[in-house]
């Protein structure tokens, strides 16, 4: 090949090479490609932006606000256990001597975080921080410091407002809950161990997150540490979507999971605590529980949804509403129950007085029923089980379940507020691997209510034992199911 015909491919070579390099670059880039070339983020800015808003909360108290010998020992412990992290082998003391009633000096108690809600001085930050202090002093990123005013505090949701004596501060801007999305990145700022204006960041990592408190938590891996209780959860708009309040751990340390309460469910909140001081909230007199896959398909639910009563407080508005024991709610308001602890969140958040529709699950079929909101108050006690009475002769008639029946006192029935039932006098083998024990009370087996020891033995005669039989039981004031197996 001639040198002249050598450089002509040479020279083509590079003309396809420029132009496929053009069309690539102008060719529009996948999500994967424009993620790969996104820049991390820059928190800085919004550290300017958001960090002045941000407080610092130290409590003290008296010396004998707390009767009773090692005081701030026990306070040690508690802030051990509020973070999840494992109790030290705390040497024991001598007892220390008492302080007369309403005297003794002031001693440090705590520290926690918060934000400034208003320019003219309020200040949300948890309930834990600022429970039981005798003062709480709030020092500003100018290094101010005030002595606050409690407004209100909710222990339920840890939420609680405080109020200084200032105006012109910087608020922060509140943001929309329901546009964050899991994977977005967010920013904290508080006094982790008393180090004020301490920044950490990181991602949403679930959101609706129940941990068996009363609200729904965002989950993040943002570091978060004692001292970080009652600062703001950022996003990378420099608006306030949470208040960062737990953390999980089984070191003692940070280990990427801590919880956040959704600023939408704290504001609604933060104001009751502002017009009243405490927060009212609805509810129906019930106990509890998730409804499990083998219950839901066994009873014929279907799926695992709504919350299982497992007892219904005498004189309650689930009682006068004919709500029973063993009954599975499946709607309120209309609104369909997915997971239980959807149960008292929709109720604590209706009015109290407002007559609501709910729906029931009972023994197969669907009821709807109508009950009167009426407003929570402190937990009642849990009633004693009843005492045992001479034990009457049993019944063999589940001995293929397990089980040894006989009937249940009268007293007993009216104690339960039941009309039926038969009572467990041993339970062994299936039933006892079921958790069934002596004492409890059968109400219904595989959906169908049983009045006594005859009407027992008949259901069990026509019950197909090749199947898992579910069993409705009561153990006090509680209702639970169970699944026996019968053994062959």
């Amino acid at each position: 090949m001639s040198s002249f015909a050598g450089r002509q491919l040479r020279v083509q070579a590079m003309a396809w090479a420029m132009a496929l390099a053009a069309t690539l670059a102008l060719a529009p880039h996948t999500p994967v490609q424009a993620q790969q070339m996104r820049a991390l983020p820059d928190f800085t800015d919004l550290v300017d932006q958001v960090g002045p808003s941000v407080v610092n909360i130290r409590t003290v108290e008296r010396a004998a606000a707390r009767p009773g010998p090692g005081g701030s020992e026990e306070e040690m412990l508690e802030f051990f256990r509020r973070f999840g992290i494992p109790l030290p082998n705390v040497p024991r003391q001598g007892p220390r001597p008492q302080q007369p009633e309403g005297g003794g000096e002031t001693q440090p108690r705590g520290v926690g975080s918060g934000f400034i809600l208003t320019s003219d001085g309020l200040i949300m930050t948890n309930h834990h921080v600022v429970d039981g202090a005798e003062e709480v002093l709030v020092t500003l990123t100018d290094k101010r410091e005030f002595k606050a005013k409690l407004i209100g505090s909710d222990k339920r949701t840890d939420v609680a407002v405080v109020k200084i004596d200032a105006t012109g501060l910087p608020a922060v801007k509140l943001g929309d809950v329901s546009r964050l999305r899991v994977g977005e990145w967010v920013m904290a700022i508080g006094s982790p161990f008393g180090l004020e204006n301490s920044v950490t960041a990181g991602i949403v990592s679930a959101k609706q997150r129940d941990t068996g408190d009363y609200l729904p938590f965002i989950q993040t891996d943002v570091a978060i540490n004692p001292g970080n209780s009652g600062g703001p959860l950022i996003n990378m708009r420099g608006e306030v979507v949470g208040i960062n309040s737990q953390i999980y751990s089984r070191s003692g340390g940070f280990m990427g999971i801590s919880f956040a309460i959704p600023i939408d469910e704290a504001t609604r909140v933060s104001e009751q605590l502002r017009a009243t001081g405490r927060v009212s909230r609805g509810k129906i007199g019930v106990q509890i529980e998730q409804v499990t896959k083998d219950v839901a398909e066994s009873i014929g639910l279907g799926k695992p949804q709504g919350a299982l009563v497992r007892s219904v407080e005498p004189g309650s508005p689930a009682e006068k509403a004919g709500i029973e024991a063993g009954d599975i709610i499946t709607r309120f308001d209309g609104r369909v129950i997915e997971r239980f602890g959807e149960l008292p969140r929709q109720v604590g958040n209706t009015k109290p007085g407002t007559k609501s529709a709910i729906t029931v699950f009972r023994r197969g079929a669907t009821k709807e029923l109508s009950i009167l909101i009426a407003e929570i108050e402190a937990e009642a006690p849990v009633a004693k089980a009843p005492a045992k009475e001479e034990r009457p002769r049993g019944s063999a008639a589940g001995q293929a379940l397990g089980l040894v029946v006989s009937e249940v006192p009268d007293a007993q029935k009216k104690e339960m507020r039941i009309k039926g039932g038969v009572k467990v006098e041993a339970a062994t083998e299936g039933a006892a691997q079921a958790g069934l024990r002596e004492g409890d009370v059968i109400v219904a087996i595989a959906n169908t209510e049983i009045t006594g020891v005859k009407d027992f033995e008949a259901v069990i005669a026509k019950v197909d034992r090749s199947k898992p039989v579910n069993v409705l039981f009561r153990r006090g004031d509680w209702a639970q199911y169970a699944l026996i197996r019968a053994q062959r």
